[in-house]
C-alpha cells in the first residue's frame, strides 16, 4: 500500500490545475477512489481542458453517502458542482423525482466485480442464498444487476435468499470483507484488482458480463452505465464549456489507450496500491470499460437494458419505473 490519500492526489492534481483566466469554468466533483480521476488527472496534465477553451476545476470528494445520495450527486444538486458521473440508472431517478440534471457524455460500463475469499464455496451467482454480501447500498447497480441476473437465469432472487450488507462507502466494504463480516462483496472495478492481488480473494465474477447479458448486445461497444451529468442550467448557461469538456474527454481517452508510461505515472501520483500488478490490471480493464462517445443505437442499448432490468428485478428494486424524458443528451457536437 502507498501513503497517497485525498489531499496527496488533490496536491499532484493542483500542480497542474492552471489559471482560468477568462475561459468559463467547469466545477468537477469527483471521489477520490472513482475510476474517472484516471482521465480528468490526464486532461489536466496535458491541458486538454484549455485546448478547448475551458477550464476544468477537478476537485476530489468523499465516496461516503449524503442523505442516501452519493456524495458527489449531492454536491451537483446542490450548486456545488458542474460536472459529476453517476450510473445512469441512478441519475433517472433522481431527474424523475424533480432534479434538473441531464446525462450529457457516456463514461463506461462501470460495473463492479463479485469478490469472495479464496477458499469460499461460492463459485457464481447460484451460491449467492444464504450468504451475506456487502454492497455499498441495496440500490447500487452491482446489487440490481444481480438481483436481475439471478432471478433471470437462476430462478431466485438474493435480495430475499441472501443477506445484503449495506456499506455505505467502497473503503467500508473492503474493510467487511478483509473482517470477515461478509462471505463476499461487490466492489467496484477498479478497486477489485488492489483486492486481488495483494490478498487471499479472487473475483468471483465481473458484473460486466451480466450488463452485455442482460442488455443483449452484439459485443461491437460495451453499453455504457455511468455518465456524466451536468445540471440543466449550467448546460444552458455554458454550452460551449461542455462542448470542449466533451472533446478533452476524447483526446485524454485516446491518450489513456496508449500511453503505458502515463499509468506508470498516474499509479504512483493516484493509486491507493502502486504494485506494477495491480497499475496494469486497472490499465486494461479501464481500457476495455471506457465508451469513447455514443449516438442513438448506444442509447438504445441503454434504455433495453433498463426495461430487462425493471422486467426482471421490478421497479422498486430500480427505484424507478421509466426512464424520463430528456434524461440523455447526444446532440452536442464538438467544435473542431
Amino acid at each position: 500500500m502507498t501513503d497517497i490519500d485525498i489531499s496527496s492526489q488533490q496536491a499532484a492534481i493542483d500542480e497542474f490545475q492552471g489559471d482560468p483566466s477568462d475561459r468559463p469554468v467547469l466545477r468537477a466533483r469527483f471521489e477520490h477512489n472513482g475510476s474517472p480521476r484516471y482521465m480528468l488527472y490526464t486532461i489536466k496534465r496535458f491541458g486538454y481542458d484549455h485546448d478547448y477553451d475551458f477550464h476544468l476545476d477537478l476537485q476530489l470528494v468523499s465516496d461516503e453517502l449524503d442523505e442516501g445520495r452519493e456524495t458527489v450527486e449531492a454536491k451537483l444538486q446542490e450548486g456545488d458542482a458542474d460536472l459529476i458521473d453517476i450510473d445512469y440508472i441512478s441519475t433517472a431517478r433522481e431527474r424523475a423525482a424533480g432534479a434538473p440534471i441531464v446525462a450529457f457524455h457516456p463514461y463506461g460500463q462501470t460495473v463492479g466485480g463479485l469478490v469472495a475469499p479464496t477458499d469460499s464455496p461460492i463459485e457464481g451467482l447460484a451460491d449467492l442464498s444464504g450468504h451475506r454480501i456487502g454492497v455499498v447500498r441495496r440500490l447500487d447497480k452491482n446489487w440490481i444487476l444481480v438481483r436481475a441476473a439471478c432471478r433471470e437465469f437462476h430462478g431466485f432472487d438474493p435480495d430475499e435468499t441472501a443477506t445484503p450488507v449495506e456499506a455505505g462507502s467502497k473503503v467500508e466494504l473492503t474493510r467487511l470483507l478483509e473482517d470477515g463480516e461478509v462471505d463476499a462483496i461487490l466492489q467496484f472495478w477498479q478497486i477489485v484488482p488492489e483486492i486481488v492481488e495483494t490478498g487471499p480473494y479472487r473475483e468471483v465474477l465481473p458484473m460486466s458480463r451480466l450488463v452485455d447479458r442482460l442488455a443483449d448486445t452484439d459485443g461491437d461497444r460495451p453499453i455504457p452505465v455511468s455518465t456524466f451529468l451536468t445540471g440543466e442550467a449550467y448546460l444552458a448557461d455554458r454550452p460551449d464549456a461542455i462542448r470542449g469538456f466533451k472533446g478533452a474527454f476524447r483526446d485524454a481517452v485516446e491518450r489513456l489507450q496508449r500511453d503505458d508510461e502515463l499509468w506508470d505515472e498516474i499509479g504512483e501520483q493516484l493509486m491507493y496500491e502502486d504494485d506494477p500488478e495491480v497499475v496494469h490490471a486497472v490499465r486494461d480493464r479501464w481500457r476495455e470499460m471506457v465508451v469513447p462517445d455514443w449516438d442513438e443505437t448506444t442509447v438504445a442499448g441503454m434504455e433495453r437494458l433498463f426495461e430487462h432490468l425493471r422486467a426482471v428485478a421490478g421497479a422498486e428494486a430500480l427505484g424507478i419505473d421509466e426512464l424520463p424524458a430528456g434524461l440523455f443528451r447526444t446532440d452536442l457536437e464538438v467544435e473542431a
